[in-house]
């Protein structure tokens, strides 16, 4: 597995409930420059394609990523950092919504992980992992639309391309 599958995931966890907040770029940058997570990627890049792609095709974005998760030969541990790097993500904003805790079970249902590991590994996470009540498919918010993210590590303001807003204005009118 190469690591492009563990920023994906952060993204799909950031994009899932229809709204980037500033605190989840944050954690991106974090990643960036205190791990070798995203090591050898051009990260602003490809969360800006995924970005191009989520506004594109929506939904259907995010369910490409799971697949591509079900499709994968991930390790146990690799299994662990994708739910560690989700949970991180979810959590960032300091705002869990039931869209995210959705999503983030979708991801779980990808891997085949037991309940002795995830107790272990995630002993503070229980609502995480909590069956749900409802069994409805998770759905996204159609009418979310994202500008590209700039991830100038110098600045440390979040830029929006000014481009992409005005064309989102438009789009609106």
């Amino acid at each position: 597995m190469n690591n492009e599958l563990y920023l994906k995931t952060a993204f799909c966890c950031m994009a899932c409930d229809g709204d980037i907040a500033d605190e989840e770029v944050q954690l991106i940058k974090d990643y960036i420059t205190k791990s070798s997570l995203f090591e050898n990627l051009e990260v602003e890049k490809l969360i800006n394609e995924y970005i191009n792609s989520i506004n594109t095709i929506g939904i259907s974005f995010l369910n490409a990523y799971l697949k591509e998760l079900q499709n994968e030969e991930l390790t146990k541990e690799e299994e662990i950092q994708i739910l560690k790097i989700a949970i991180a993500m979810i959590e960032a904003d300091n705002e869990i919504l039931y869209s995210e805790i959705k999503f983030f079970k979708r991801i779980l249902a990808c891997f085949d992980i037991s309940d002795e590991v995830i107790e272990k590994e995630f002993p503070d996470k229980e609502d995480f992992f909590l069956p749900d009540i409802a069994q409805q498919e998770y759905e996204f918010i159609l009418e979310s639309s994202f500008a590209n993210i700039s991830l100038n590590l110098d600045v440390q303001e979040l830029k929006i391309d000014e481009k992409d807003l005005k064309a989102e204005e438009k789009k609106e009118e």
